[in-house]
């Protein structure tokens, strides 16, 4: 049996502040001393990668590089890399609780620019040419595909008009080294600078006995240097276009399934150079998180290949994947792991056997859970100890919205009488109630839930472009109220943090 703890689902870009966007500054370790004083042991949080068109986290130029919206513009301030005065009179959007990522994308790029700039004059540029050395194997190809992509309008990298460089020909890769130099020390010192705050703020909440649970994506997006750089390892064409692309079947909720459009991997070449690339990943990935939640777990058993022409994902079929070899691979390479496998969505028991062999805890959605008539996977009742029980995830409704807009009377009846919901309780705080009475060894509340917010906060509609993840808390919402309904969750279900009970 696992101990009993919990955490908060929150991602940075959620987090309150004064730029536009959540980021590595002091709200970050506000937040942190939140999660101490309510005796959390976990701080969830989504992926930490670029994101590109669409602004999703899980489509990224890179499965190595960090998100530079992250970097935090005061402690540049407070480096000497920016004056106050850099910063005065700029428009990172009107709206406090949601992310302009237009405006983001727009004001942020030339205050990094000044940021670099007096790094390379003034700044610690040993510690910088070490990380840029350490870093190196993805660093230098990430900068390389970013400098050049951007001197192509921002195209993706199928589209370049210089055939020679979508091959990466070792003379035309010198000639656009030489002539983009600096905009490749631009993406090299930012990601120095994401780093090193990322990793200083991990430190903190480590010091303080919280753990960071890190999100890693599946798939890869088509527009990334990862398929630009090994196409081998991906099922393109000759001139590198995906063949065929992730989706998920049709089902209940949605009649043409759901088309993500990734590259799906080359399995077997993959097999043959011994997973080094998923043994590498895993590795910096274990370097920047406590534990890792592996996104759609399912596709290593079987996966839901759409050819790349197809409108929508009914067209697909399964195709088995390289089930417990992979893995067997990573624990020779890097012995045992924390990983959450996210196993949602259509199960079978292969997928399921998979998951049993690796020893990996599964995941139960309360959302999912209330059928008045029928079982449910995702019933507390039903869930085993190597488990983490979640109200929803970034891809359901908050749970006010879904009582109010997407279940039905009898469903509303059912999860009363399922949770013991009396008159006077609010249903966020009944749900969240559940799942950290249940059996399972994690329970993670997400934020919006703990703050009661209705649809208007919901973070991503899955198969959307545009809308989406955009939801900021503010300052103000992270009152006592919500910090004694958290701490006396935790301390009457018996999951309060250990090393954090005397402190």
């Amino acid at each position: 049996m696992k101990a009993r703890q919990s955490g908060v689902l929150m991602h940075i870009s959620s987090l309150p502040g004064k730029y536009g966007i959540g980021s590595f500054g002091q709200s970050a370790y506000d937040f942190v001393d939140f999660l101490v004083r309510t005796k959390q042991r976990y701080w969830q949080i989504l992926p930490l990668g670029t994101t590109s068109y669409g602004d999703s986290p899980y489509q990224s130029f890179s499965a190595f590089a960090g998100n530079t919206h992250f970097i935090d513009l005061d402690f540049l301030v407070n480096e000497g890399l920016l004056s106050e005065e850099d910063l005065h009179g700029i428009n990172f959007g009107d709206n406090p609780r949601e992310v302009d990522y237009a405006k983001i994308f727009e004001a942020r790029r030339p205050l990094l620019e000044k940021a670099v700039a007096r790094f390379l004059e003034t700044g610690d540029v040993d510690s910088f040419y070490r990380f840029a050395e350490e870093n190196a194997a993805w660093l230098e190809v990430f900068a390389e595909y970013m400098a050049i992509k951007e001197h192509f309008d921002n195209l993706a990298w199928t589209e370049w008009p210089d055939e020679a460089i979508r091959r990466r020909e070792v003379d035309r890769l010198a000639h656009y080294r030489s002539e983009l130099s600096d905009k490749l020390v631009y993406h090299r010192v930012t990601q120095y600078l994401f780093f090193k705050q990322w990793l200083q703020l991990k430190a903190y909440a480590n010091k303080h006995h919280i753990e960071i649970v890190g999100d890693m994506p599946i798939y890869v997006a088509a527009d990334s240097c990862d398929v630009w750089s090994q196409p081998h390892f991906f099922k393109t064409d000759e001139v590198g276009k995906p063949t065929c692309v992730a989706g998920c079947p049709p089902d209940e909720f949605s009649a043409t399934g759901q088309l993500w459009g990734n590259p799906i991997y080359d399995w077997e070449a993959m097999d043959r150079d011994g997973y080094v690339w998923w043994i590498d990943r895993l590795r910096e990935s274990f370097k920047i998180y406590d534990i890792v939640r592996i996104d759609h777990f399912r596709g290593f058993e079987s996966y839901w290949e759409v050819p790349a022409d197809s409108e929508t994902s009914a067209t697909g079929k399964w195709v088995k994947g390289p089930d417990y070899k992979l893995f067997a691979a990573v624990k020779e390479a890097l012995g045992e792991l924390n990983i959450i496998a996210e196993d949602l969505g259509f199960m079978t028991n292969e997928v399921i056997e998979l998951r049993e062999r690796t020893g990996f805890p599964g995941m139960k959605i309360l959302q999912f859970a209330f059928n008045p008539n029928d079982e449910s996977i995702d019933s507390p009742h039903l869930a085993p100890n190597n488990s983490v029980m979640y109200t929803g995830t970034h891809d359901n409704n908050t749970v006010l919205g879904w009582y109010r807009d997407e279940i039905d009377d009898p469903t509303r009846e059912y999860m009363a009488q399922y949770t013991n919901r009396k008159e006077y309780e609010t249903v966020p705080h009944a749900m969240l109630r559940t799942i950290f009475a249940s059996v399972s060894f994690m329970a993670i509340a997400t934020m919006q839930d703990l703050l009661e917010l209705d649809s208007s906060a919901r973070m991503n509609y899955p198969s959307t472009i545009g809308g989406n993840w955009a939801w900021r808390m503010t300052a103000e919402e992270l009152n006592p109220i919500i910090e004694g309904e958290l701490y006396s969750l935790t301390k009457t279900y018996r999951r309060m943090n250990t090393d954090l009970i005397n402190k």
